[in-house]
């Protein structure tokens, strides 16, 4: 009996006192495998991607949920705020307008845009952007500039084109390299000497402060940004969503620690994938390296699709399939496997 009773004592306490059992999830990919739990580190099985941890998972969310406010002004330039508001409506950003004034605006003389919010009653952002187009108007009325100032817990500050003199205006570019649209270089340079100014440079990152050149420059400046903030793969993946195939991931300067290509695979390594393959419904495939984006794609028939490094020999496709690649006893690529085909294999084929 005595025995019976310290057996169920120990099983109490040990209970009691056990260690919680960790949990981890898989990043957001939009599929099934978002709403799974594991009790391990490691792979999801579903989709290959890395396992995080809860407090991993909370700041993933945070990043891909935070709100920008666009500053338009009347005569804004249409492709300065419309390209990269393209780019983070992709990148699953919530985006809200902000004028002096609720009145409509007119862009460049051709589109009516009713803003969201005066800066009487904006709600707080996250990230404040501004663009070029008779920005004069605001750069020089003090109650734009003095809402500005006032925003509080801004993460970072960006500006396509002349947007960058409200920075300036502001104060936020004193000390900091900065950009503009080419035909306003020198103003910016002579009217804010506490500025470094730079020429013939796509966009500079500050860290906080992202400035780029010239109207299609904003869409470089946004997808170096969505890949600060959640990586590579995701601005890649909204590149190509967009059909902006004009990106060079990092063409800029980059003055902030948090460079979002300093750990990108050497093109070294992707290229031992490189080659043609077999495909379902007997068709064929071909990777290649994208120089342009220094990573693999995949062209089938007459269209190409990014292709995604997970770790050795396992990549994800657009679809959330991973791509398992297998190798012989000399370690050579012999094919691969489709996560939603497990039981084919496809073959390399010769050269």
């Amino acid at each position: 009996m005595l025995k019976l009773i310290i057996l169920i004592f120990t099983l109490l306490t040990s209970s009691l006192f056990a260690q919680p059992m960790a949990t981890y999830y898989c990043p957001p990919c939009n599929s099934h495998c978002d709403e799974l739990e594991f009790t391990e580190m490691g792979k999801c099985t579903h989709c290959g991607m890395t396992l995080i941890t809860k407090e991993d998972l909370s700041n993933f969310k945070k990043s891909s949920q935070k709100t920008i406010a666009f500053y338009l002004q009347s005569g804004v330039e249409v492709l300065d705020f419309a390209g990269p508001m393209e780019v983070f409506a992709y990148a699953g950003y919530k985006v809200f307008t902000v004028s002096k004034t609720k009145d409509p605006i007119i862009t460049q003389g051709i589109m009516k845009v009713i803003p969201d919010y005066s800066i009487e009653d904006a709600p707080k952002a996250d990230i404040l952007a501004f663009f070029g187009g008779n920005a004069s108007t605001a750069y020089q009325d003090s109650k734009v500039i003095n809402w500005v100032k006032s925003q509080e817990g801004i993460e970072y500050y960006f500006s396509v084109c002349t947007g960058a003199f409200i920075l300036a205006e502001s104060g936020i570019l004193n000390d900091k390299t900065a950009t503009t649209f080419h035909d306003a270089l020198d103003g910016l340079e002579n009217n804010y000497p506490k500025i470094n100014v730079l020429k013939n440079v796509r966009f500079v990152d500050n860290g906080k402060v992202i400035t780029t050149a010239g109207i299609s420059a904003g869409i470089d400046g946004a997808l170096h940004l969505v890949a600060k903030l959640q990586g590579f793969d995701i601005a890649r993946k909204t590149a190509y969503y967009m059909e902006y195939d004009k990106w060079t991931p990092g063409e800029g300067l980059i003055l902030a620690e948090d460079n979002p290509y300093a750990d990108l695979v050497a093109t070294s390594t992707l290229s031992e994938y490189e080659g043609h393959y077999e495909y379902k419904d007997n068709l064929q495939l071909q990777l290649v390296i994208n120089e342009r984006e220094k990573a693999l794609e995949v062209t089938i028939g007459e269209r190409t699709f990014p292709l995604f490094y997970l770790e050795k020999d396992k990549f994800l496709d657009l679809g959330k399939n991973v791509v398992s690649f297998q190798r012989n006893a000399s370690e050579q690529i012999t094919g691969y496997t489709i996560s939603d085909t497990e039981d084919k294999v496809f073959k390399k084929l010769p050269n």
